[in-house]
């Protein structure tokens, strides 16, 4: 008769003991990540935040320059594309043009029969008549070769022009490439850095658009331009060395509270370099787009003989800029976070300043 008892169970061996052992431990420990009691990344202070979030803004404005004068490029190629299509239209009317003069000769010397000189002088009845007729005919051959020479030059033209129109298009659509990359640089270095902002409380986040801005930028967040001035101006008046160069600096008063819009030149909101070229705009002088560009646009001035008006470049790569007012202040468009605004000029790291007026 068959037992009835329970098998007894098996004994794991060692190495299979340590298997399970070694399974169970990991799934405990996966268990714990995906119920969130796992030890989660160190959070940054805010400190780590402000200054993570700087990195990130000048990184987005070195990008956005980059943008500005890839930008300031296609436009110029799209302006040269469009001349050459003018060129080329110009041309080929040109051509049709020579085609039917030739044509008309043609049809002519078809009429005529296309006899000899020699042949219509033995059969005329009037040599001196015929004469005149040998003059007319020797005129409309020299008549046929300029009209055959007029479309060689049109055919040549129209080709060079066509020449010129696919090479200037390849480097338009190079630069629209070069356009999109940089765009998606920017907008993933604004979009991390809005991430990281919106990890702070909100006074937090006011201090860290605040934080080193100074009396002149508290002053402008009242919007008014004119208690700017004044706050400004307090300790004595401020002169400019030019009538420009004061234009520039009182546009530039003006659009203190205007947003930060990369890419953006006005008139109601500016980038960096946008600011710069604007204000000079609306004083007379036209300027290069980029801040590249800019510091090279004027005169040179060391940092002690600054003026207002002067335009004030920060970082190493020459990736900031602002106009000097005065007192040690800027007038800049400084980030998305905060909006045109006054600021000392030691608030960044000074690379050096141009007097275009």
């Amino acid at each position: 008769m068959a037992s009835h008892r329970k098998p007894r169970p098996r004994l794991l061996s060692g190495s299979t003991a340590r298997t399970a052992a070694t399974l169970a431990l990991a799934g405990a420990a996966a268990a714990t990540g995906f119920d969130g009691s796992a030890q989660a990344a160190p959070q940054l202070t805010p400190e780590q935040v402000r200054a993570t979030v700087d990195r990130l803004y000048q990184e987005a404005e070195t990008a956005t320059q980059k943008y500005d004068g890839e930008r300031e490029q296609a436009e110029a190629s799209g302006k040269r594309l469009r001349a050459l299509g003018d060129e080329a239209a110009r041309g080929q009317a040109g051509l049709n043009a020579a085609r039917e003069t030739l044509g008309a000769i043609a049809a002519a010397q078809y009429r005529d029969g296309g006899i000899d000189p020699a042949v219509q002088f033995l059969l005329s009845d009037d040599p001196r008549h015929y004469l005149e007729g040998a003059a007319l005919a020797e005129r409309a051959g020299a008549r046929q070769g300029a009209a055959v020479a007029q479309v060689r030059r049109q055919l040549r033209g129209i080709e060079q022009a066509r020449g010129a129109a696919r090479t200037e298009l390849a480097a338009l659509r190079s630069r629209q490439a070069e356009l999109r990359r940089q765009k998606d640089t920017i907008d993933g270095k604004l979009a991390e850095a809005r991430r990281l902002l919106d990890r702070l409380t909100p006074p937090q986040r006011a201090a860290s658009v605040e934080d080193g801005a100074g009396a002149g930028a508290r002053a402008s967040r009242s919007g008014s331009a004119a208690g700017a001035r004044d706050a400004l101006t307090a300790q004595g008046p401020i002169a400019a060395p030019t009538s420009r160069a004061a234009a520039a600096v009182a546009y530039a008063y003006q659009k203190l509270g205007s947003p930060y819009v990369w890419g953006a030149t006005g008139p109601h909101a500016f980038d960096c370099s946008g600011l710069v070229q604007a204000a000079y705009r609306a004083a007379g002088i036209s300027l290069p787009r980029t801040t590249y560009a800019q510091i090279g646009a004027g005169r040179r001035v060391p940092r002690a003989g600054l003026r207002p008006g002067d335009l004030v470049f920060f970082y190493s790569g020459i990736s900031h800029v602002g106009i000097y007012v005065g007192k040690g202040q800027m007038i800049h468009a400084p980030n998305p976070s905060a909006p045109v605004r006054l600021a000392p000029v030691d608030q960044m790291p000074f690379a050096g300043a141009t007097r275009v007026a």
